[in-house]
Protein backbone atom coordinates (compact mmCIF):
# COMPACT_ATOMS: atom_id res chain seq x y z
CA UNK A 1 0.00 0.00 0.00
CA UNK A 2 1.63 3.21 -0.72
CA UNK A 3 2.09 5.81 1.68
CA UNK A 4 0.21 8.74 1.51
CA UNK A 5 1.50 12.16 0.83
CA UNK A 6 3.13 14.35 2.80
CA UNK A 7 4.76 17.80 3.62
CA UNK A 8 8.17 17.78 4.03
CA UNK A 9 9.16 17.10 7.55
CA UNK A 10 10.65 20.78 8.20
CA UNK A 11 7.41 22.18 6.81
CA UNK A 12 5.14 20.36 9.32
CA UNK A 13 7.61 21.43 12.28
CA UNK A 14 7.25 24.79 11.00
CA UNK A 15 5.83 27.18 13.26
CA UNK A 16 2.47 29.09 12.02
CA UNK A 17 1.38 32.42 11.43
CA UNK A 18 -2.28 33.48 12.28
CA UNK A 19 -2.88 37.29 11.86
CA UNK A 20 -5.93 38.34 13.57
CA UNK A 21 -7.61 39.66 10.72
CA UNK A 22 -11.22 38.86 10.64
CA UNK A 23 -13.36 41.44 12.07
CA UNK A 24 -11.35 44.54 11.94
CA UNK A 25 -14.01 46.90 12.13
CA UNK A 26 -13.03 49.80 13.79
CA UNK A 27 -9.70 52.16 14.23
CA UNK A 28 -6.39 50.14 13.53
CA UNK A 29 -4.15 50.54 15.34
CA UNK A 30 -3.31 46.68 15.73
CA UNK A 31 -1.20 46.00 12.52
CA UNK A 32 0.93 49.55 12.18
CA UNK A 33 -0.44 50.31 8.47
CA UNK A 34 -1.07 53.99 7.77
CA UNK A 35 -4.19 54.05 9.60
CA UNK A 36 -5.89 56.90 6.99
CA UNK A 37 -4.93 56.43 3.67
CA UNK A 38 -1.71 57.33 0.88
CA UNK A 39 -1.50 59.60 -1.28
CA UNK A 40 -4.23 61.14 -2.98
CA UNK A 41 -2.14 60.35 -5.99
CA UNK A 42 -2.79 56.55 -5.86
CA UNK A 43 -6.46 57.44 -6.52
CA UNK A 44 -5.89 59.56 -9.54
CA UNK A 45 -3.19 56.50 -10.99
CA UNK A 46 -5.90 54.05 -10.04
CA UNK A 47 -9.08 55.85 -11.88
CA UNK A 48 -6.19 55.90 -14.62
CA UNK A 49 -5.27 52.58 -15.12
CA UNK A 50 -7.23 50.38 -18.25
CA UNK A 51 -9.06 47.64 -18.38
CA UNK A 52 -6.52 46.16 -20.94
CA UNK A 53 -3.24 46.65 -19.16
CA UNK A 54 -4.84 43.88 -15.72
CA UNK A 55 -4.23 41.32 -19.04
CA UNK A 56 -0.86 41.96 -19.64
CA UNK A 57 2.59 40.35 -17.13
CA UNK A 58 3.83 43.31 -14.62
CA UNK A 59 6.92 43.96 -15.84
CA UNK A 60 9.05 45.03 -13.12
CA UNK A 61 12.31 46.31 -14.66
CA UNK A 62 10.82 50.11 -15.15
CA UNK A 63 9.88 50.88 -11.52
CA UNK A 64 12.83 48.67 -9.90
CA UNK A 65 15.08 51.89 -12.28
CA UNK A 66 12.86 54.21 -10.81
CA UNK A 67 13.00 52.79 -7.16
CA UNK A 68 16.74 52.66 -7.18
CA UNK A 69 16.94 56.05 -8.37
CA UNK A 70 15.13 56.95 -5.01
CA UNK A 71 17.25 55.04 -2.91
CA UNK A 72 20.46 55.65 -4.96
CA UNK A 73 21.23 52.90 -5.58
CA UNK A 74 22.29 51.41 -8.88
CA UNK A 75 18.99 49.00 -10.74
CA UNK A 76 20.85 45.68 -10.36
CA UNK A 77 20.92 46.23 -6.34
CA UNK A 78 16.95 46.79 -6.46
CA UNK A 79 14.31 43.81 -6.20
CA UNK A 80 10.79 44.87 -6.03
CA UNK A 81 9.40 42.04 -3.53
CA UNK A 82 5.19 41.37 -2.45
CA UNK A 83 5.88 43.01 0.33
CA UNK A 84 9.07 42.33 3.15
CA UNK A 85 7.38 38.59 3.98
CA UNK A 86 8.33 37.87 -0.04
CA UNK A 87 11.87 39.10 0.44
CA UNK A 88 12.60 37.30 3.69
CA UNK A 89 11.05 34.05 1.94
CA UNK A 90 13.87 34.45 -0.71
CA UNK A 91 16.70 35.37 1.09
CA UNK A 92 15.75 31.97 3.28
CA UNK A 93 15.32 29.97 0.19
CA UNK A 94 18.57 31.10 -1.76
CA UNK A 95 20.75 30.80 1.21
CA UNK A 96 20.18 28.43 3.69
CA UNK A 97 19.70 24.73 3.47
CA UNK A 98 19.30 21.67 6.38
CA UNK A 99 21.36 22.07 9.33
CA UNK A 100 22.72 25.92 8.54
CA UNK A 101 22.08 28.14 11.55
CA UNK A 102 19.96 31.48 11.88
CA UNK A 103 20.27 34.03 14.37
CA UNK A 104 17.28 36.22 15.64
CA UNK A 105 17.27 38.58 18.83
CA UNK A 106 13.37 38.02 20.34
CA UNK A 107 10.86 39.22 20.40
CA UNK A 108 10.96 40.47 16.58
CA UNK A 109 9.26 40.33 13.43
CA UNK A 110 7.74 36.45 13.35
CA UNK A 111 8.05 36.06 9.80
CA UNK A 112 11.95 35.96 10.10
CA UNK A 113 11.97 32.75 12.13
CA UNK A 114 9.00 30.66 10.19
CA UNK A 115 10.37 31.22 6.67
CA UNK A 116 14.24 29.88 8.31
CA UNK A 117 12.33 26.64 8.74
CA UNK A 118 11.24 25.92 5.53
CA UNK A 119 14.30 24.90 4.28
CA UNK A 120 15.29 23.17 7.49
CA UNK A 121 17.65 25.63 9.60
CA UNK A 122 18.01 25.87 13.13
CA UNK A 123 17.04 29.30 14.50
CA UNK A 124 19.08 30.42 17.59
CA UNK A 125 17.03 32.81 19.51
CA UNK A 126 18.87 35.14 21.68
CA UNK A 127 16.11 37.00 24.32
CA UNK A 128 16.87 40.47 24.61
CA UNK A 129 15.86 41.74 28.10
CA UNK A 130 12.97 43.76 28.74
CA UNK A 131 14.77 44.69 31.99
CA UNK A 132 17.45 46.62 30.34
CA UNK A 133 14.80 47.70 27.74
CA UNK A 134 15.28 44.95 24.85
CA UNK A 135 18.39 46.68 24.39
CA UNK A 136 19.96 44.68 21.03
CA UNK A 137 22.83 41.98 22.79
CA UNK A 138 25.32 43.11 19.93
CA UNK A 139 27.73 41.35 21.70
CA UNK A 140 26.13 38.15 22.52
CA UNK A 141 25.23 38.22 18.48
CA UNK A 142 28.73 38.31 17.73
CA UNK A 143 29.86 36.00 20.20
CA UNK A 144 26.92 33.31 18.45
CA UNK A 145 28.55 33.48 15.63
CA UNK A 146 29.68 29.73 13.86
CA UNK A 147 31.13 28.55 11.11
CA UNK A 148 27.40 27.09 11.00
CA UNK A 149 25.92 30.69 10.46
CA UNK A 150 24.39 31.21 7.63
CA UNK A 151 21.69 34.30 8.42
CA UNK A 152 21.36 37.02 10.75
CA UNK A 153 18.08 38.75 10.56
CA UNK A 154 18.02 42.05 12.49
CA UNK A 155 14.80 44.49 12.56
CA UNK A 156 15.61 48.42 13.28
CA UNK A 157 13.31 49.75 14.31
CA UNK A 158 12.41 46.42 15.71
CA UNK A 159 8.74 45.11 16.11
CA UNK A 160 7.04 44.85 18.81
CA UNK A 161 9.85 46.80 20.97
CA UNK A 162 10.33 49.97 18.63
CA UNK A 163 14.24 49.45 19.65
CA UNK A 164 16.90 50.19 17.23
CA UNK A 165 20.28 48.92 16.91
CA UNK A 166 22.98 51.31 16.20
CA UNK A 167 24.73 51.51 12.68
CA UNK A 168 27.80 50.53 13.70
CA UNK A 169 26.82 47.71 15.61
CA UNK A 170 24.87 46.51 11.85
CA UNK A 171 28.06 46.87 10.26
CA UNK A 172 30.31 44.97 12.89
CA UNK A 173 27.96 42.02 12.39
CA UNK A 174 28.14 42.08 8.68
CA UNK A 175 32.15 42.13 8.81
CA UNK A 176 32.02 39.43 11.73
CA UNK A 177 29.42 37.08 9.56
CA UNK A 178 31.15 37.30 5.73
CA UNK A 179 29.51 33.64 5.41
CA UNK A 180 26.11 35.10 6.38
CA UNK A 181 23.04 36.87 4.76
CA UNK A 182 23.01 39.77 7.19
CA UNK A 183 19.60 41.19 6.87
CA UNK A 184 18.53 44.60 8.20
CA UNK A 185 14.93 45.08 7.92
CA UNK A 186 14.11 48.62 8.01
CA UNK A 187 10.21 48.98 7.93
CA UNK A 188 9.99 51.53 9.85
CA UNK A 189 12.66 53.16 8.56
CA UNK A 190 10.62 56.47 7.85
CA UNK A 191 10.17 56.91 11.52
CA UNK A 192 13.75 56.61 12.64
CA UNK A 193 15.60 57.78 9.81
CA UNK A 194 19.12 55.85 9.93
CA UNK A 195 20.49 53.54 7.48
CA UNK A 196 22.81 51.07 6.89
CA UNK A 197 21.66 50.99 2.82
CA UNK A 198 24.82 52.95 1.78
CA UNK A 199 26.70 50.08 3.20
CA UNK A 200 25.60 47.19 0.57
CA UNK A 201 28.20 48.28 -1.95
CA UNK A 202 30.97 47.81 0.44
CA UNK A 203 29.64 44.74 2.26
CA UNK A 204 28.77 41.50 -0.27
CA UNK A 205 26.78 39.78 2.60
CA UNK A 206 24.47 42.95 3.82
CA UNK A 207 20.96 43.14 2.67
CA UNK A 208 18.73 45.96 3.67
CA UNK A 209 14.31 45.95 3.36
CA UNK A 210 11.93 48.63 3.15
CA UNK A 211 8.26 48.08 3.25
CA UNK A 212 5.73 50.43 1.52
CA UNK A 213 2.99 49.31 3.59
CA UNK A 214 3.45 51.88 6.90
CA UNK A 215 4.23 54.85 6.32
CA UNK A 216 3.00 55.01 2.10
CA UNK A 217 -0.24 53.34 2.85
CA UNK A 218 0.24 50.64 0.45
CA UNK A 219 -0.29 47.65 2.58
CA UNK A 220 -3.38 46.41 0.62
CA UNK A 221 -1.31 46.51 -3.00
CA UNK A 222 1.61 44.33 -0.76
CA UNK A 223 4.86 46.11 -2.08
CA UNK A 224 8.33 45.88 -0.69
CA UNK A 225 11.72 46.39 -1.62
CA UNK A 226 15.08 44.04 -1.18
CA UNK A 227 18.24 45.91 -1.78
CA UNK A 228 21.91 43.76 -1.66
CA UNK A 229 25.16 43.92 -3.09
CA UNK A 230 25.25 43.50 -7.16
CA UNK A 231 27.17 40.13 -6.49
CA UNK A 232 24.81 38.39 -4.61
CA UNK A 233 21.31 40.03 -6.51
CA UNK A 234 21.52 37.60 -9.50
CA UNK A 235 21.24 34.97 -6.83
CA UNK A 236 18.42 36.16 -5.51
CA UNK A 237 16.43 36.62 -8.77
CA UNK A 238 16.79 33.29 -9.73
CA UNK A 239 14.38 32.43 -6.96
CA UNK A 240 11.77 35.20 -7.25
CA UNK A 241 9.21 34.65 -9.71
CA UNK A 242 9.50 37.27 -12.93
CA UNK A 243 5.87 38.13 -12.06
CA UNK A 244 6.06 38.37 -7.93
CA UNK A 245 4.40 42.22 -8.35
CA UNK A 246 1.51 42.80 -9.58
CA UNK A 247 0.60 45.35 -12.24
CA UNK A 248 -1.26 47.62 -10.47
CA UNK A 249 1.95 48.02 -7.44
CA UNK A 250 3.93 48.98 -9.72
CA UNK A 251 2.08 51.69 -11.56
CA UNK A 252 1.19 53.40 -7.90
CA UNK A 253 4.68 52.66 -6.36
CA UNK A 254 6.76 55.67 -8.76
CA UNK A 255 3.39 57.98 -7.24
CA UNK A 256 3.65 57.17 -3.85
CA UNK A 257 7.22 57.88 -3.39
CA UNK A 258 6.96 61.02 -5.68
CA UNK A 259 4.46 62.75 -2.99
CA UNK A 260 7.34 63.77 -0.53
CA UNK A 261 4.93 66.21 0.60
CA UNK A 262 2.11 63.79 2.16
CA UNK A 263 5.32 61.51 3.42
CA UNK A 264 6.35 64.31 4.97
CA UNK A 265 2.80 65.42 6.64
CA UNK A 266 2.14 61.68 8.03
CA UNK A 267 5.46 61.40 9.79
CA UNK A 268 5.17 64.22 11.49
CA UNK A 269 1.91 63.40 12.91
CA UNK A 270 2.91 60.27 13.98
CA UNK A 271 6.21 61.47 15.34
CA UNK A 272 4.01 63.83 17.31
CA UNK A 273 1.42 61.27 18.02
CA UNK A 274 4.23 58.55 19.55
CA UNK A 275 5.46 61.18 21.45
CA UNK A 276 1.89 62.17 23.16
CA UNK A 277 1.20 58.78 23.66
CA UNK A 278 4.59 58.18 25.50
CA UNK A 279 3.27 61.15 27.78
CA UNK A 280 -0.02 60.04 28.17
CA UNK A 281 1.42 56.28 29.58
CA UNK A 282 3.54 57.89 31.97
CA UNK A 283 1.15 60.32 33.38
CA UNK A 284 -1.02 56.87 33.70
CA UNK A 285 2.22 55.06 35.23
CA UNK A 286 1.68 52.40 32.62
CA UNK A 287 5.18 50.74 31.79
CA UNK A 288 6.03 50.98 28.07
CA UNK A 289 9.51 50.61 26.47
CA UNK A 290 10.39 54.28 24.33
CA UNK A 291 10.16 53.68 20.31
CA UNK A 292 11.43 55.03 17.30
CA UNK A 293 8.86 53.06 14.92
CA UNK A 294 5.18 53.92 14.54
CA UNK A 295 4.09 51.83 17.69
CA UNK A 296 4.55 51.62 21.23
CA UNK A 297 4.68 48.77 22.89
CA UNK A 298 3.26 48.76 26.92
CA UNK A 299 2.88 46.25 29.75
CA UNK A 300 -0.28 46.55 30.82
CA UNK A 301 0.18 43.53 32.87
CA UNK A 302 -2.66 40.31 33.63
CA UNK A 303 -5.23 42.51 32.39
CA UNK A 304 -4.10 43.00 29.08
CA UNK A 305 -6.86 40.75 27.23
CA UNK A 306 -9.73 43.20 29.30
CA UNK A 307 -6.66 46.15 27.77
CA UNK A 308 -7.70 45.12 24.92
CA UNK A 309 -11.32 43.83 24.98
CA UNK A 310 -12.61 47.09 26.22
CA UNK A 311 -10.45 49.29 23.92
CA UNK A 312 -12.57 47.22 20.85
CA UNK A 313 -15.67 47.70 22.22
CA UNK A 314 -14.68 51.70 21.81
CA UNK A 315 -14.19 50.77 18.04
CA UNK A 316 -10.20 50.73 19.14
CA UNK A 317 -7.65 47.75 17.58
CA UNK A 318 -5.13 47.20 19.49
CA UNK A 319 -2.53 44.45 19.57
CA UNK A 320 -2.00 42.16 22.26
CA UNK A 321 1.77 40.75 22.13
CA UNK A 322 1.62 39.33 25.55
CA UNK A 323 3.05 35.54 23.55
CA UNK A 324 5.94 37.44 22.66
CA UNK A 325 9.05 36.18 24.59
CA UNK A 326 9.78 38.71 27.08
CA UNK A 327 6.42 40.44 26.49
CA UNK A 328 4.47 38.80 28.94
CA UNK A 329 1.57 41.47 29.54
CA UNK A 330 2.27 43.44 26.86
CA UNK A 331 0.30 45.50 24.37
CA UNK A 332 1.23 47.39 20.98
CA UNK A 333 -0.60 50.19 19.75
CA UNK A 334 -0.36 51.81 16.74
CA UNK A 335 0.31 55.69 16.11
CA UNK A 336 -1.25 57.45 13.21
CA UNK A 337 -3.04 60.75 12.26
CA UNK A 338 -4.08 63.39 14.50
CA UNK A 339 -7.29 62.30 14.95
CA UNK A 340 -6.95 58.63 15.55
CA UNK A 341 -4.13 59.45 18.33
CA UNK A 342 -7.03 61.73 19.63
CA UNK A 343 -9.16 59.30 19.92
CA UNK A 344 -6.70 56.54 21.35
CA UNK A 345 -5.58 59.07 23.90
CA UNK A 346 -8.95 59.92 25.40
CA UNK A 347 -9.62 56.06 25.13
CA UNK A 348 -6.54 55.44 27.42
CA UNK A 349 -7.44 56.35 30.84
CA UNK A 350 -11.56 55.42 30.42
CA UNK A 351 -10.22 51.75 29.72
CA UNK A 352 -7.71 51.62 32.16
CA UNK A 353 -10.53 52.71 35.00
CA UNK A 354 -13.04 50.62 33.37
CA UNK A 355 -11.02 47.23 34.05
CA UNK A 356 -9.46 48.51 37.70
CA UNK A 357 -6.17 48.83 36.35
CA UNK A 358 -3.37 49.78 39.11
CA UNK A 359 0.16 50.75 38.56
CA UNK A 360 1.15 48.15 40.75
CA UNK A 361 -0.24 45.37 38.56
CA UNK A 362 1.81 45.14 36.09
CA UNK A 363 4.66 42.25 35.38
CA UNK A 364 7.69 43.84 36.51
CA UNK A 365 7.17 47.02 36.52
CA UNK A 366 10.95 48.23 36.18
CA UNK A 367 11.03 46.63 33.19
CA UNK A 368 9.66 49.39 30.65
CA UNK A 369 9.78 52.82 32.36
CA UNK A 370 12.88 52.31 34.01
CA UNK A 371 14.44 51.23 31.25
CA UNK A 372 13.27 53.80 29.04
CA UNK A 373 14.75 56.87 30.23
Amino acid sequence: MEKALQARIAVRNMKEYHPPLSGRDGLRLDFNENTDAPSPRIAEILRQIAAGELAKYPERAPTERIMAEFLRLQPDQVLLTNGVDEAIHLLCETYLEAGDEVLIVVPTFSMYEIYAQGPGAKVIRIQANPERGFRFPVEIVLSSITERTRMIAIASPNNPTGTVVSRNDLLRIADAAPGAAVLVDEAYYDFWGETVLDAIGRFPNLFVTRTFSKAYGLAGLRIGVLAGNSIQMPMLRKVASPYNVNGIALACLPYAIADREFLANYVRQVLQGRARLMIQLTCQEVPYWISQANFVLANIGPRHKEFVAEMRKRGILVRDRSSDPGCSGCVRMTVGTVEHTERLLVALPEVLETIGWRPNQQVSAGSAMGSAR
